[in-house]
């Protein structure tokens, strides 16, 4: 059988807030027996973005995650909550609105957070892949139509083809060791998961800094080279989707007006700053020189 599924591209998000605002004014004031309540005008969107910046000046990168209900096959919001929530046929969680009204302790049974308190109608609620409109012949969800970049795209399969494309496509979903076995998967989530070292070469021609175009750069750890790059024209460099968790690498930069070195602990990404060529001399992480 088909079931829906969501698929989220990391990277093309702009916090523009058009999927939020499309779902409050969907959902703010209006009433949709047997799928949910009147959305609270006032209070959380069941619909959040979250942020990460990245590096520092001028080297920043800024990406957004859009998080909402994972409609999860193995979901820890139904073993909670009974009959109030229940798992349709084509894999969309519905939240019942009158079943679970005044059972705030749902709430805090979603791992990801997802699930929203609406104090007025005194109901938890979350995002319901628009199930409402699917029913009536929709073949996208709200958040799709309204949002211009296509960070959104729900697909509906089976789950061994759903399986097949995750597996070509590097689909990916949001706390696997929970094994809830989410609907909505990341393309690309692996910018938000891993960090970056970036920095910029430059030398001294007769009294003027400029910058150093196509200086061979490679990154180690341990005595293991892990990768090798080259200076742009702006005489940046950057290695991406490194594991931020506190291992130290080591930065090489070659060129024939001389080289330089730096090590570097890695917890988040970072920008090094400017790499000054002095004929063949070395500087570490704290700015010694060695000949």
């Amino acid at each position: 059988m088909s079931k829906w599924n969501l698929i989220i591209n990391v990277g093309r998000c702009e916090n523009c807030y058009n999927c939020v605002i499309a779902n409050r004014d969907e959902h703010v004031g209006n009433d949709f027996p047997g799928y949910a309540a009147p959305a609270a005008a006032v209070g959380a969107s069941p619909i959040r973005i979250l942020r990460r910046a990245q590096g520092s000046a001028p080297m920043v990168e800024t990406t957004y995650l859009p998080v909402m209900c994972n409609h999860c096959d193995d979901a820890p919001c139904i073993r909670r909550a009974g009959d109030a929530i229940r798992k349709r046929d084509d894999g969309i969680v519905i939240i019942d609105p009158v079943k679970s009204r005044g059972r705030k302790d749902i709430v805090s049974s979603c791992p990801y957070g997802a699930i929203v308190w609406n104090e007025e109608q005194q109901v938890p609620q979350t995002w319901l892949f628009d199930a409402h409109l699917l029913d009536q012949g929709w073949d996208k969800p709200r958040c799709q139509q309204s949002c211009p970049t296509d960070v959104f795209e729900a697909v509906k399969l089976d789950d061994a083809a759903m399986k097949k494309m995750a597996e070509a496509e590097g689909l990916k979903v949001l706390k696997p060791n929970l094994g809830t076995k989410p609907r909505v998967w990341y393309r690309g989530l692996e910018r938000w998961e891993t960090c970056f070292i970036g920095g910029s070469v430059s030398a001294d021609f007769g009294g003027t800094i400029e910058c150093v175009e196509a200086a061979d750069v490679t990154l180690s750890q341990g005595g293991t080279i892990l990768a090798k790059t080259a200076t742009d024209g702006f005489g940046d460099f950057r290695f991406n989707k490194l594991a931020g968790d506190g291992a130290t690498f080591r930065i090489d930069v070659t060129h024939a007006l001389g080289g330089v070195w730096r090590d570097c602990v890695l917890s988040e990404s970072v920008y090094l700053g400017e790499l000054r060529l002095a004929g063949h001399s070395r500087t570490d992480s704290r700015g010694g020189d060695d000949a």
